[in-house]
């Protein structure tokens, strides 16, 4: 089902986010699908525009390269999703459901060429590279890549290969795969075509730290690394010719005031390289770190609230202006004014409800 706000459209040249959200019963979840929100560049508020119904957990979801499509994974399902926007309105419709297989798809990420969709499998532990058509459809898996290795000692978490996120580097060659079952972060070459399976290196996490999400510098060969399981975020130095990912230091991201349970769970650099955010479940906060422009070594700036509960992701807005933080058990997304000297965040007061929140992303209609 499709609900509409029968309020103003929007204007020609307009901000969209586009949030993904759970939908089920087993995740406890209160999300309906996708929202599709104005955004107002001024004060960086959310106004909903539509609520597609009628998907399964679109819980990660990227933009096409046409501009014309939004492509979302189906957590804790075995399919992804094609769905065309309207050019005038920015409203979702569904193009088309593609099977993929697997056990609980939980990222997705474009080659740059826009013609390949990478999706990585949670509890399959694989990586999957998908055909994008013309049209923006999806094609059958034309390689699925398995993650193997020794388990890490957290009897729960880390019973087997557990691969959630996979992102390239800044050159396009690489691709890097934190693995929070095994307590590694994988490297492998991108052809272009297909994942090299034999091709980089691994680099060894801290034991028990379980590696969740990453974040690379936009030009510096510097890594970070947000590890679930210890709260800590890693920064690594890549070498763009062999791949090989080197550890440089890890550090906190919690408080130092906090003593209570917590989990790591998304990074974001900004897009000038100066600062890092990652997003604390159980102190329910964001940690803003300055990065070094030497070595890409971190300092804690800031500890502030996320402003509801379990903050599943975070993300900036396209001119770095504003950071949008999802609450995943809180059921809301909170925008911050980024300082921009600093990178510091001030809450604005005017969040946004919306079931079971876990991931944003932006598209701007044509002009």
């Amino acid at each position: 089902m499709t609900h509409l706000e029968p309020a103003r459209a929007p204007e020609h040249g307009t901000l969209i986010a586009f949030i993904g959200s759970r939908t089920t019963r087993e995740r406890n979840a209160r999300g309906d699908g996708i929202t599709v929100c104005a955004v107002d560049e001024a004060s960086g508020a959310l106004r909903p525009l539509q609520v597609l119904g009628g998907l399964v957990n679109p819980s990660y979801l990227a933009m096409a390269a046409d501009g014309r499509t939004l492509h979302a994974v189906h957590g804790d399902g075995h399919t992804a999703s094609a769905l065309r926007i309207d050019a005038g309105s920015g409203r979702l419709s569904l193009l088309a459901t593609q099977e993929i297989g697997g056990r609980n798809p939980v990222h997705l990420v474009h080659a740059r060429d826009g013609r390949h969709l990478l999706v990585t499998d949670h509890l399959g532990a694989s990586i999957a590279v998908l055909p994008v058509a013309d049209d923006g459809r999806l094609q059958p898996p034309a390689q699925r890549l398995p993650i193997t290795g020794t388990p890490g000692p957290h009897r729960i978490e880390q019973p087997h290969a557990k691969p959630h996120y996979a992102g390239f580097s800044a050159c396009g060659r690489w691709l890097l795969v934190p693995d929070k079952g095994l307590d590694r972060v994988f490297v492998r070459r991108w052809d272009g075509q297909r994942l090299i399976e034999d091709s980089g290196s691994a680099m060894v996490a801290r034991e028990g730290a379980g590696p969740r999400h990453l974040a690379v510098h936009p030009h510096a060969p510097w890594v970070w690394i947000v590890n679930e399981l210890d709260s800590t975020v890693t920064t690594a130095h890549l070498d763009g010719e062999t791949g090989t990912l080197q550890p440089l230091e890890t550090r906190s991201t919690l408080s130092p005031r906090h003593t209570g349970h917590s989990r790591a769970a998304a990074i974001q650099v900004a897009a000038d390289g100066r600062t890092v955010y990652t997003s604390n479940r159980g102190e329910d906060s964001i940690a803003v770190f300055a990065v070094d422009p030497a070595d890409g070594s971190l300092t804690l700036r800031q500890t502030v609230a996320s402003g509801g509960r379990t903050p599943r992701f975070i993300t900036p807005g396209p001119d770095g202006r504003w950071l949008y933080a999802l609450n995943e058990d809180s059921d809301t997304v909170t925008t911050f004014a980024v300082d921009p000297e600093n990178g510091t965040l001030t809450p604005t007061g005017r969040p946004l409800s919306c079931g079971s929140p876990v991931c944003l992303v932006f598209h701007r209609l044509p002009a």
